[in-house]
């Protein structure tokens, strides 16, 4: 850690960006504008350079404990990193699942050893995170965890939720749902649409999204919960959480990347196009830009779910779900979002990285003298093509591979710490 003069960047102000100079001293930011007599170890010149708060992602896949061959923490925030994150908040299909303090430690325990940025894990809603049986001591958990959620799986019994989202409001924490029927999948492996159709692949309905989601909103309207969405790839879901946010409940949503810029015409059968959800149909699609556009789908997370090679190597049919995300979300949103005028930078940052703080109660976000230095300097003028031979992520499967590009992290800074550099 070291004393950093960022000199002549676009820097974050709330609403907007001005050219200002930035001290950081320590693990703080020491002053924006006018920075005195300041003397800092490390100059970094920043003209034409873009400073924000640090991107947050509320929905990866760092795959330790139990899944070390896919990801590794030290792999995968070495990745976010690069990527402009400095919080991450891992899902808890890990063995051993965060289902009690023991088996919460076993992570955290290796967060605080090999974490390069922030790591704040989700515990799952129940025991062994099989969406039905008991619900775990919320209680007990809620202080060391993002939130709860049985990600990988819906939680299946109505009765189980209802009961997960009365605990999690008196502990003033948030259901992140995994919302998917069972029975409605069906052997599905894709998007139920015309490219399935044609190639004779199972597909997945809708249906067995949106199903879950109304009913998890009348449980909230019953309990008063906050509850999120995990990785919402339908029309139908974008309708309802707009119904509900109008309604007053405390209720919101994530989407992906992919999910922003692909629908299933893109698609080929290879195993970097396969996802749960699976990429969907060009009116979903179209459906969730608007949503993002105005602020009904609030947060754009990656799902980074890293997976070995092999695995990936099956085609749609017998390779494992999940992508990596982490190194091309920024490229991407920026892209094909940004840079083509759907979306504002400003509703960009908010989307990647004030959002997720608001609604999980992280805090930070904020660049002015005192506060935390969380920051990621963006290079927006980058231009270059997605390789995933050069990812940090063990992950190299993506729907992105070839893709040209605009926007990197230049700089990413943890803590007052260099955590990654250009």
């Amino acid at each position: 850690m070291s004393d950093i003069l960022i000199r002549g960047a676009k820097v974050w102000n709330g609403s907007g960006f001005a050219v200002a100079d930035v001290a950081v001293s320590g693990e703080k930011i020491a002053a924006v504008g006018s920075v005195g007599d300041f003397n800092p170890k490390r100059v970094v010149e920043a003209e034409g350079l873009w400073l924000m708060p640090g991107l947050v992602d509320v929905h990866v896949h760092l795959r330790e404990p139990g899944f070390s061959s896919k990801e590794t923490i030290l792999s995968g925030t070495r990745a976010a990193a690069r990527g402009g994150f400095t919080t991450v908040c891992p899902m808890p299909n890990l063995s051993p699942a965060p289902d009690s303090m023991e088996g919460l430690e076993a992570q955290l325990e290796i967060i605080r050893r090999d974490a390069q940025i922030g790591v704040l894990p989700f515990a799952t809603i129940t025991r062994g995170r099989k969406g039905r049986g008991e619900v775990v001591d919320i209680a007990a958990l809620a202080p060391y965890v993002a939130g709860f959620s049985d990600d990988g799986s819906g939680v299946s019994d109505a009765g189980i939720m209802e009961e997960a989202m009365w605990r999690v409001k008196e502990c003033d924490s948030i259901i992140a749902a995994h919302c998917e029927v069972d029975d409605l999948v069906r052997g599905g492996v894709i998007h139920d649409g015309e490219f399935a159709r044609r190639n004779g692949i199972p597909g997945i309905c809708s249906e067995s999204e949106w199903k879950q989601i109304e009913r998890d909103l009348k449980l909230v309207e019953k309990t008063g919960c906050r509850y999120h969405v995990c990785h919402i790839s339908t029309k139908e879901a974008v309708e309802l959480i707009r119904d509900a946010r109008k309604s007053g409940l405390k209720a919101s949503c994530e989407t992906g990347p992919h999910y922003l810029t692909m629908t299933d015409e893109d698609i080929a059968d290879e195993g970097r196009f396969k996802m749960n959800p699976p990429i969907r149909s060009r009116a979903d699609r179209d459906a969730l830009v608007a949503g993002v556009a105005d602020g009904t789908v609030e947060v754009i997370a990656t799902d980074h779910a890293p997976h070995t090679a092999d695995q990936k190597a099956r085609g749609v049919r017998g390779s494992a779900f999940g992508i990596t995300g982490l190194e091309t979300s920024l490229p991407i949103i920026y892209t094909h979002l940004v840079e083509r005028g759907i979306i504002s930078l400003e509703r960009m940052v908010d989307a990647m990285s004030l959002a997720p703080r608001r609604l999980f109660k992280m805090g930070g976000g904020v660049i002015a003298a005192g506060e935390r230095a969380d920051l990621l300097l963006a290079d927006l003028d980058s231009c270059y093509t997605v390789d995933s031979t050069k990812f940090l992520s063990m992950g190299k499967s993506t729907p992105f591979d070839g893709w040209k590009v605009k926007g990197e992290s230049a700089m990413t800074i943890y803590g007052g710490k260099i955590v990654y550099e250009r």
